[in-house]
């Protein structure tokens, strides 16, 4: 690992280089008719705000370096003694078994580059990843399907398993659990403080709801447009995630329908964008939205006036790097974008990590550990998940 720079050594430098400068301009001021031959005091300021840009960088990159990741002091929990290896609710799921190596030589650290909090539809378990491990799991026997997943701060795994969503302890112990009426399926999920979940009830009509899991309160429900409101066959691919956002909106990606939509709190439509099979949609800090297009294995950056200012698709990295599609994606604080692949019956990596100029940092391609990607929560990352817009997942 690369030592952090020492900043006092810029900052000391960066005060004794501009006084020094200071002076001696304030002095050539005074002698302006005696010739010399040493740099003209602008050249000197030049240097001296360079050097200062320097500095402040360094401390902007610190800083950065240095924002807590609350989520990393709670880890321990995970592996304690009195975790059960399959807890009362569990259902097991038969470990992976693969006999095919890990492609040499791929960029990053496997699975010891994040520690993550890791899903995907096949597999039914979630799976929790420290220092290059597997260290807890949770699993929920055969059927469909794991889609979504949080960490939250104090410790709980909230999940949707299209037929319930529920939110249990390190301890594997069931907190809430919330069954999905005959007929309808649950996708997506969010935390909106430690008491309220927010979730879409795809069914005839689909439901926006947000549920207080303390009163068990229902705070909001509103039905969402459809393609149809009778054939029981367009439910399953209506939602697969919203989003409540930092400014109180709700951001939605029909799947079925090819648009992102963003509604104020009381459902007024206040931006639409029109893309192909829109999977997930995250509202980013910058205030641009990051969208993945499952049809086209296309992951696009939006602004607010719906120009395209970033996107990824596999063509743009390395043939061996390249996903074989995608579902969700992952917005970190360093600027990179992580994206989720299901793969292709164990072809293909299940992450590949890029920076904003496409780099290829990180393809983790470890179907002997991990099933197909669907969603990843990193947990080295700053910001409290159950505050909206902290966590861009």
């Amino acid at each position: 690992m690369k030592k952090a720079p020492d900043l006092s050594v810029f900052i000391c430098g960066y005060n004794l280089f501009f006084h020094s400068s200071l002076r001696v301009t304030l002095r050539r001021i005074g002698e302006s008719n005696v010739p010399h031959k040493s740099p003209a005091p602008p050249a000197i300021l030049a240097a001296s705000l360079a050097l200062f840009a320097v500095a402040s960088a360094c401390l902007g990159q610190n800083a950065r370096a240095a924002a807590p990741a609350p989520l990393m002091t709670l880890l321990d929990r995970f592996t304690a003694a009195a975790v059960p290896a399959l807890g009362p609710a569990e259902t097991e799921v038969a470990p992976r078994q693969w006999d095919r190596p890990t492609p040499p030589g791929l960029p990053g650290n496997g699975l010891a580059q994040h520690p993550m909090l890791y899903v995907g539809e096949g597999y039914n378990k979630i799976l929790l990843v420290n220092r290059g491990k597997v260290v807890w799991t949770y699993s929920t026997g055969p059927g469909w399907e794991y889609d979504d997943v949080w960490m939250l701060s104090n410790g709980n795994i909230l999940f949707t398993r299209m037929q319930y969503i529920a939110e249990v302890t390190p301890n594997k112990e069931v907190v809430w659990r919330y069954e999905a009426p005959p007929g309808t399926e649950i996708h997506t999920c969010q935390p909106i403080g430690l008491d309220k979940v927010l979730f879409v009830q795809n069914g005839l009509p689909p439901k926006l709801m947000v549920v207080n899991i303390k009163t068990k309160a229902i705070e909001v429900q509103h039905d969402l447009p459809a393609l149809s409101l009778t054939d029981p066959k367009t439910v399953h691919g209506q939602f697969r995630r919203v989003r409540y956002t930092a400014e109180g909106t709700y951001l939605v990606p029909f799947l079925t329908m090819n648009q992102v939509v963003e509604y104020d709190k009381d459902f007024n439509q206040i931006w639409k964008y029109e893309i192909a099979s829109p999977w997930a949609a995250l509202r980013l800090a910058n205030g641009n939205t990051l969208i993945t297009d499952e049809k086209d294995i296309l992951t696009r950056e939006v602004n607010p006036n719906k120009e395209t200012v970033w996107e990824l698709r596999p063509a743009d990295l390395p043939e061996p790097y390249r996903f074989i599609n995608t579902q969700s994606s992952t917005r970190l604080a360093n600027g990179n974008t992580i994206v989720c692949s299901r793969g292709g019956d164990g072809k293909g990596p299940q992450l590949v990590e890029v920076t904003p100029a496409k780099k290829v940092v990180w393809v983790l391609q470890d179907w002997a550990n991990l099933g197909p990607a669907t969603g990843v929560q990193i947990l080295d990352e700053p910001g409290i998940p159950e505050k909206p817009g902290e966590s861009q997942h």
